[in-house]
């Protein structure tokens, strides 16, 4: 055998050489062959698994026996429908209250903002455009005046100009409502927010002060953010100086400010993986500065997670005001100020649940009112509007509320791509 193998290695240029030295050697040492190849092969390692694949952001948090769930984000709506496509018909409302058709062909319509002569400003999340929408005596136009946009879901009017807030920087076009058939190129106002894509798109709103604020989400369902995330921010849109208002939140896709105290109000997407009937969404109060809602060790202040609350107590972080349902996707949010509904409405809060994809029975797609007593405490919770949903399928999915001059209430639907506006007659 060996003989046979010094053969076969020699017909190599130069490598006979080498195995005849090596088996010499080892048979000059008394040792076999056979026995050093084995005693190789041992101290060779064990060929390693390849590592699990990393999940999708999405996915992060699932137990073992969760990998098997065919749940999944529903596809987003990036184009419209047409207005025969859109089932109103099915849209239930309190006595009194009407819901129609207002503007059309508004692909992936998410956040609203209205200028100072009336034109309505949609953002969007996935198709890069923002819209004006221009009424022109009972009919809209929808104009694009920005494309190619990276995540211009946060749109805020402010002094005539239109403030956009991508994925990582707040943009502004002066003197838009003049200028909606000639857009202006924008003007950079701040650049240097975080570019993580899970939970990157932004809410933003005009404070009472003057700054924009807008939430920096948690870049996966459930980590350990770094101190630069999970948070709602501020930006001061003249000296570009930004400041952290409250931490510990997941990811906020809706706020607004209470009329009468000017504080800040805002809507909180709880995680995913834990189970159908937990955690909620939530709403929550900003009463102080410095205030932290618990993410990722707490959830609808009272759930310690499964893995970051391990030694923790909730007790230790601020609470919500309200919970609001689990997996309700809660987004736009706004205090009603308008003089159109009755009288009991004034100042409740409208949320648009854009609803659920991680649940087993869906739940959601509605719009919901939150009722407020004089000290700003929570009253009620009920469903304002329904019917996006028919049994476990959606047609529509509600994103953002918007109270107009007349007192109307507009309501965006990026699957269908429009816009609704809901009144009330006496």
């Amino acid at each position: 055998m060996f003989h046979s193998t010094l053969s076969e290695t020699q017909n190599v240029r130069g490598h006979g050489v080498v195995t005849y030295s090596l088996a010499a050697l080892l048979l000059a040492t008394g040792v076999s062959l056979f026995t050093w190849s084995g005693a190789y092969a041992q101290q060779q390692p064990a060929p390693q698994a390849a590592p699990p694949a990393i999940p999708p952001t999405w996915a992060q948090g699932r137990s073992g026996e969760q990998g098997s769930s065919t749940l999944a984000p529903h596809p987003p709506g990036m184009t419209a429908k047409p207005a025969a496509e859109i089932p109103l018909d099915k849209i239930k409302l309190p006595k009194g209250f009407e819901i129609s058709l207002w503007a059309e062909g508004v692909p992936n319509a998410r956040s609203i903002a209205v200028g100072k002569n009336g034109t309505v400003f949609a953002g969007t999340r996935f198709v890069g455009n923002v819209y004006a929408i221009v009424d022109k005596g009972g009919k809209r136009e929808v104009k694009i005046i920005a494309k190619g946009l990276h995540r211009p879901n946060g749109v805020v009017y402010k002094n005539g100009a239109l403030y956009v807030a991508e994925l990582s920087r707040i943009i502004r076009f002066n003197d838009i409502e003049d200028r909606l058939d000639n857009p202006p190129q924008p003007v950079v106002v701040f650049d240097a927010l975080p570019k993580d894509e899970p939970h990157g798109w932004k809410f933003m709103r005009l404070g009472p002060d003057g700054w924009l604020y807008f939430q920096i989400g948690a870049p996966g369902n459930i980590v350990m953010p770094p101190y630069t995330h999970a948070q709602i921010a501020r930006v001061n849109p003249d000296s570009g100086v930004m400041e952290t208002v409250a931490s510990g939140i997941r990811n906020s896709v809706g706020m607004d400010f209470h009329p009468v105290t000017k504080q800040l109000w805002f809507t909180n997407n709880g995680r995913d993986w834990v189970n159908d009937d937990l955690p909620n969404d939530t709403l929550h109060h900003v009463t102080r500065k410095g205030m932290n809602f618990g993410f990722p060790f707490c959830h609808q202040g009272d759930l310690l997670d499964p893995e970051f609350g391990k030694g923790r107590s909730c007790k230790e972080f601020d609470s919500p005001v309200l919970k609001l349902g689990p997996h309700v996707a809660a987004l736009g949010m706004r205090f009603y100020t308008g003089s159109m509904f009755p009288a009991e409405y004034k100042n409740n809060i409208f949320i648009a649940e854009h609803g659920s994809w991680n649940r087993s029975k869906k739940t959601g797609y509605n719009l919901s009112r939150v009722v407020l007593d004089d000290s700003g405490k929570v009253k009620k919770l009920e469903v304002f509007a329904e019917g996006w949903l028919q049994g476990d399928t959606f047609w529509g999915r509600p994103a953002d509320v918007q109270v107009m001059p007349d007192g109307a209430l507009l309501v965006s639907d990026d699957v269908a791509g429009a816009i609704y506006r809901i009144t009330y007659k006496r």
